[in-house]
């Protein structure tokens, strides 16, 4: 890991993490302006996502069922809180699959690593998950929707839980989508299975066990059990969540994501 942030004093005399720091800040500022200015419709997607998914998943289960559907927290908040929390790991992963590709140009600048992109990329998107999250909060409150963390500490860290799992998965892919054009294609292919298979649009506890016990192997269903429980202190979490399981596997991404751009990392600049 140290050999990835390990840089070359420049001219002007800059120690290696001085060079480090100015090429975050500057790829982050254009990932941010690219983000945020040049697609005009990339803020109404981020927001109008999860509120279109809310509203269609609360007409559907107004129709099928009534009453409270999920024991010890409300069902839109419930399903507001999973649903965040799977975008913020997706786009982390997402934006990991072609930061290395898109940057490419970059690379030309011996102080810029392919480490680089996906590590500010995954940071701006934390943010402006972060920033979509509290502004769903605030909106449910002023409609009486009671969305408050009941542990605002344990919601935060499992928020951040699921950040890093992003990172992880992004650094991972990152990698491997742009050595296996075909890597990139099963893990947008995988979006939507994820996206049942996680919990994040009903209760998992519903399940019969010989189910329930293969779909745990998912981290993302740890991180959004974690973080629901962080807002919802009467909610039943699914058995078997584990915050150990969930941080063992983010680590073991880290640390595999961090050992395949060292190995490649002239291979990724040479493409």
């Amino acid at each position: 890991m140290l050999s990835i942030f390990t840089r070359e004093p420049d001219g002007e005399g800059r120690s290696p993490w001085d060079v480090t720091r100015s090429v975050w800040y500057a790829m982050f500022m254009r990932e941010a302006i690219s983000r945020t200015m040049s697609d005009r419709m990339g803020w109404f997607w981020m927001v109008a996502e999860p509120a279109a998914m809310t509203l269609i998943m609360v007409a559907i289960r107004s129709q099928i069922k009534g009453g409270n559907l999920i024991p010890g927290a409300e069902f839109v908040p419930w399903l507001i809180t999973g649903l965040m929390g799977f975008y913020l790991v997706r786009e982390g992963l997402m934006r990991g699959l072609g930061a290395v590709d898109s940057n490419q140009a970059l690379f030309a600048y011996r102080q810029v690593q392919p480490v680089d992109p996906v590590l500010t990329r995954n940071f701006l998107e934390g943010m402006l998950r972060t920033f979509v999250f509290l502004l769903f909060i605030v909106g449910c409150l002023m409609l009486g929707i009671d969305m408050m963390p009941d542990d605002a500490l344990l919601a935060m860290f499992g928020w951040f839980s699921l950040w890093c799992l992003g990172l992880g998965a992004g650094l991972v892919v990152s990698v491997l989508g742009s050595l296996v054009e075909e890597i990139g294609k099963i893990v947008k292919l995988a979006s939507l299975p994820l996206l049942i298979l996680s919990g994040v649009i009903f209760p998992l506890n519903h399940l019969p066990h010989s189910i329930l016990e293969y779909l745990m192997y998912n981290p993302i269903v740890h991180g959004l059990e974690i973080l629901r429980y962080g807002f919802f202190n009467g909610y039943h979490v699914v058995h078997g969540t584990s915050l150990l399981y969930l941080w063992l596997f983010t680590f073991s991404l880290l640390a595999l994501g961090f050992l395949l751009h060292v190995t490649f990392k002239e291979k990724l600049k040479a493409k």
